[in-house]
């Protein structure tokens, strides 16, 4: 209490001047790492995918070139193999590997002559032979086995038309026996173009002689060579 009983005043000063606040403190250092660390996360975890993207671009090229030179070669061999067929379209390529059995496959061309009802076969389109000899338009065997025989011609149908499979034996009295046979029928009128095929099974003697025949050979028609076959091969 200040004298006579009266409390102290104290007199304030507005305008006097005000002390100046304490600095904040500096934020902790750990924020600033963890951002650091992130970009460097960042920039490790680019250059890794980076280097995948590089390295399959690499393995993708080394394909490439690995298998260029066999597509080359592939088709250089396509269109050669093409060209030779439009050059002579009657000639087969020749194989290195044997048949493991006796088998023959003959076509028509335009080197061979017919006989009235008898069908020749070409000789220079370059016909499939093997262990069977081919003589005087007909194909002998020489191993005895079972043999599937077959004939596909292509011929104008106009009126009746026959084709057979004939065997010459000299283990008959008759010589000759059909071995397969098909007909057909057809107004005279019509002049139009279709083929017949057959085919079977038989077992065949050494020296057993198959050719093929059919009611007119002035019927036979000759656009391709494959239109017109005849062959044989052990089962």
């Amino acid at each position: 209490m200040a004298e006579g009983g009266y409390p102290s005043v104290y007199m304030v000063d507005c305008h006097a001047t005000q002390l100046p606040l304490p600095p904040l403190p500096p934020l902790p250092p750990r924020l600033s790492q963890g951002r650091r660390h992130a970009g460097m996360a960042q920039t490790l975890l680019f250059l890794l995918v980076s280097l995948a993207l590089c390295g399959m671009v690499i393995e993708a090229c080394f394909i490439y070139r690995l298998y260029q030179p066999d597509s080359a070669t592939s088709g250089s061999f396509s269109k050669l193999t093409a060209d030779h067929a439009a050059i002579t379209p009657t000639r087969r390529p020749s194989y290195d590997i044997l048949p493991s059995k006796p088998v023959a496959h003959l076509t028509d061309g335009q080197d061979v002559v017919h006989e009235k009802h008898v069908m020749a076969w070409s000789m220079d389109a370059d016909p499939l032979l093997y262990e069977m000899t081919y003589k005087d338009r007909k194909l002998i065997i020489q191993k005895e086995g079972y043999y599937f025989v077959y004939s596909k011609v292509f011929f104008i149908d106009s009126g009746t038309f026959y084709h057979y499979v004939q065997m010459h034996t000299d283990k008959y009295a008759e010589g000759n026996i059909t071995l397969l046979h098909s007909r057909k029928y057809s107004p005279a009128s019509t002049k139009t173009r279709s083929s017949s095929y057959i085919g079977g099974v038989f077992h065949l003697y050494e020296n057993d002689a198959l050719y093929v025949s059919v009611s007119s050979t002035s019927k036979i028609q000759r656009h391709k060579p494959f239109d017109n076959v005849f062959g044989a091969y052990m089962i």
